[in-house]
């Protein structure tokens, strides 16, 4: 039998995004403490501020900038997995910029797919909160980096995040924690972690697609109140 969870709203806080209930499904990755099944995948300070996700993942398509992670710490009421680079900005930098994102509060740091196994082992030597190493193809030597000291998989495949998963599970067993995009649908969520993923990322409609909704909302109520 389902049980019944009371639920308090608040009225002026009641527009938040909340991520798919499927998600819950997922057995979750504890993480320093904290067990963690959903992560909100975005840099939106407004909308890091207002959602019931477990955990924020902070990547964006650009170098890494300290003063973009310490905005994110300070507004965000959750665990948040900081984008350290490993493309464009990699080696000593993104050390660097790893360690300086400990100090600030992260709670585990994001490798892009490119990073290597080289960056990975001189970073879990100077850290120490996990790595996560993105997988973006099943041609990705994820072998090599969970020996270099990624402690977590963050499986970033597209159609075929659900395969890559499985395929991992099979060769790692339960207890290597992965991390997955779960897709658009209930149906391609539900599909990856059955596959074996722990926690699954969201990306949430952009504040503008918000603000277009709530006009929306705003034009009907005044055409209506016209009648």
């Amino acid at each position: 039998m389902e049980r019944y969870i009371p639920e308090v709203k608040s009225k002026l806080r009641s527009r938040i995004i909340e991520v798919p209930p499927v998600i819950y499904k997922a057995t979750g990755i504890k993480v320093l403490g904290t067990r963690i099944k959903s992560l909100l995948f975005s840099t939106d300070v407004a909308v890091i501020k207002n959602t019931n996700a477990n955990s924020i993942i902070a990547v964006y398509p650009f170098t890494p900038q300290l003063s973009i992670t310490q905005a994110i710490l300070e507004v965000a009421p959750v665990p948040v997995f900081v984008g350290v680079g490993g493309g464009l900005t990699t080696g000593k930098r993104s050390v660097d910029i790893a360690l300086q994102a400990e100090l600030m509060g992260a709670y585990g740091v994001v490798v892009n797919a490119p990073t290597s196994k080289e960056v990975i082992s001189k970073m879990y030597k100077r850290i120490d909160i996990p790595i996560i190493a993105t997988i973006a193809s099943d041609c990705d030597d994820y072998k090599a980096k969970l020996d270099a000291g990624a402690r977590i998989l963050n499986i970033s495949g597209g159609p075929k995040t659900a395969e890559i998963v499985r395929n991992i599970r099979e060769d790692y067993g339960k207890e290597l924690p992965i991390i997955a995009t779960g897709g658009p649908t209930d149906e391609s969520i539900l599909e990856t972690i059955e596959a074996g993923a722990n926690a699954i990322t969201y990306t949430p409609p952009s504040s503008g697609e918000v603000f277009s909704d709530i006009m929306d909302q705003y034009r009907i109520k005044k055409e209506s109140g016209r009648r």
